[in-house]
């Protein structure tokens, strides 16, 4: 891409795989956004950006409760002060995992919603920037869920298994207006939700690994590094497996 004045939006980067993200892209020298839903979470991203004298902020915003308009106010709210943004990361997701025969109609609804719907919204609008300016990437943080299954998460794998699908549609759609959309699908990643395991349950999982080991964050965070960077130009609707070979394809 051109070097031009911009941004890099990532969604859910107070911690985990998304703050990993926002270390990579500030490290690569992009102006940066990191939303939370909480106000604490926020202020958590722009204490972090402040202490490496990175430009950007963190913002509260919870994606399961923001309509169109509020997004677009944000979003403009953004490029008022920080230029056109250039790279989106949807990020930003939950998991409410449960046997389908006990799994709630709210469980369902709300996983869909924030990892499926509100993607779709918040990439439309941030979309509109980039047609115009001819340029942009957006990548979708996916799971190796999408891909293999798993018992217990019928609502997430249909989410990021939608999230495949739309990324392959939208990089149809926007190809030749210089954008790109990919995928990022992380298998198992040393984050806190795995640290939660007995060493019993750890084992039992790194088995299923050919690598041997659980993923880190940076893992993640350096794919969407190139899939944000100039070397990735030419590569669009495409997911990029970072499982350590738990499952190929």
């Amino acid at each position: 891409m051109n070097e031009r004045p911009g941004f890099a939006l990532i969604t859910g980067a107070s911690r985990g795989i998304g703050q990993a993200i926002l270390e990579r892209l500030g490290a690569d020298g992009f102006t940066l956004v990191g939303t939370a839903t909480s106000a604490a979470g926020a202020g958590l991203i722009s204490e972090r950006l402040a202490q490496r004298g990175w430009p950007g902020a963190g913002w509260a915003l919870d994606l399961g409760r923001a309509d169109a308009s509020v997004l677009e106010e944000t979003v403009h709210g953004f490029e008022g002060r920080f230029g056109p943004i250039r790279v989106l990361v949807n990020n930003a997701g939950i998991a409410r995992d449960d046997l389908l025969l006990r799994m709630s109609e709210e469980a369902w609804q709300s996983v869909l919603e924030i990892d499926l719907s509100a993607v779709f919204r918040l990439t439309r609008v941030c979309l509109r920037t980039m047609l115009k300016e001819r340029q942009g990437r957006i990548i979708n943080m996916a799971s190796v869920v999408a891909l293999s299954g798993n018992p217990g998460q019928v609502n997430y794998a249909a989410a990021k298994g939608g999230l495949l699908g739309f990324t392959r549609s939208l990089a149809q759609e926007v190809g030749s207006r210089g954008i790109t959309v990919n995928a990022v699908a992380p298998g198992f990643i040393d984050t806190d939700m795995t640290r939660q395991l007995n060493s019993k349950q750890r084992e039992t999982l790194i088995e299923r690994i050919p690598l041997k080991r659980l993923g880190t964050a940076a893992d993640v965070a350096a794919c969407v590094g190139f899939l944000a960077s100039g070397g990735a130009g030419y590569i669009t609707g495409e997911t990029l497996q970072v499982n350590g070979g738990m499952y190929m394809s």
